[in-house]
């Protein structure tokens, strides 16, 4: 199968620089292109997102791993720690040891007494010789596991350092995948109001039949009106004249004689 498929690889690029000679390469390197961006963008979001929730959660893995090593670290330091601890302790000992027999060794003294035992001057100084030669190398030991332990602690403040960028980064990327996530429904509450959208066209349509049909009616009832008001026989009765003494007196309120006199007395007076 393996072969067959490397025969039709090979078939295939032999094709392409027969069809396009030297060109083939940038030929088939765009249609690598676009049929990866393609494929990119028909795979919808949502798996998109799931896909980087997926990659992030995955980062629990490294952190572990990367707590796992720092944890064994910090528990190596300590032990080391209390071992330079009894190392120090066992080196200023050993120097409160040289010193007090280098002192005794200057008072030339014959014979020498320690813890009950007698030592002579040649057993003391082969005594201080050896104490000083370990005592010399116990200080160069302490020295390098000092340096040791500096060295592991820089290891171990970088190590942490990095857990917690790591773990500040995975916080900040799952913040974001929310964000995501939440710009994502949105969208499809957007795509999914459209859908509720109506032909405002059918509404005014339906308005404006309304609206002819109300002033067909009103234009009916006016002509139904006037037919009703609308005289076409000859008038056979003279029109009966107007009384305008009848006019006056209802206009000037003169209910009898009196009232006659008065407004003819009114006259005269304004005459003269």
């Amino acid at each position: 199968m393996i072969k067959k498929l490397l025969l039709v690889t090979a078939g295939v690029a032999l094709l392409a620089v027969i069809l396009f000679g030297r060109n083939a390469a940038s030929y088939v390197s765009t249609s690598y292109d676009r049929v990866t961006e393609t494929v990119r963008n028909s795979v919808p979001v949502e798996f998109q997102i799931d896909r980087a929730r997926n990659m992030v959660n995955k980062l629990d893995d490294e952190i572990k791993r990367c707590s796992k090593v720092v944890a064994k670290e910090e528990v190596e330091l300590e032990m080391l720690n209390k071992r330079i601890q009894t190392a120090e302790e066992r080196n200023e000992k050993d120097k409160t040891n040289v010193l007090r027999l280098q002192a005794d060794l200057s008072s030339n003294q014959d014979v020498y007494h320690y813890a009950g035992q007698t030592y002579t001057e040649s057993e003391v100084k082969q005594d201080l010789s050896r104490r000083f030669e370990r005592f010399k190398t116990a200080s160069a030991t302490l020295r390098s596991l000092c340096e040791m332990r500096d060295a592991r602690q820089r290891n171990l403040d970088a190590a942490s350092k990095k857990v917690r960028a790591i773990i500040a980064t995975q916080r900040q990327l799952q913040v974001e995948i929310e964000n995501l996530e939440a710009k994502r429904k949105l969208v499809e509450v957007a795509q999914a109001s459209s859908d509720f959208i109506f032909d405002d066209s059918k509404l005014a349509r339906a308005k404006e039949l309304i609206g002819q049909i109300r002033t067909d009616l009103e234009v009916t009832a006016k002509l139904a009106n006037a037919e009703l008001n609308f005289h076409d026989e000859i008038p056979l009765d003279e029109p009966t004249a107007e009384d305008i003494e009848q006019q006056v007196a209802e206009y000037f309120e003169l209910s009898g004689p009196k009232d006659a006199e008065f407004a003819k007395a009114s006259y005269n007076k304004g005459k003269e």
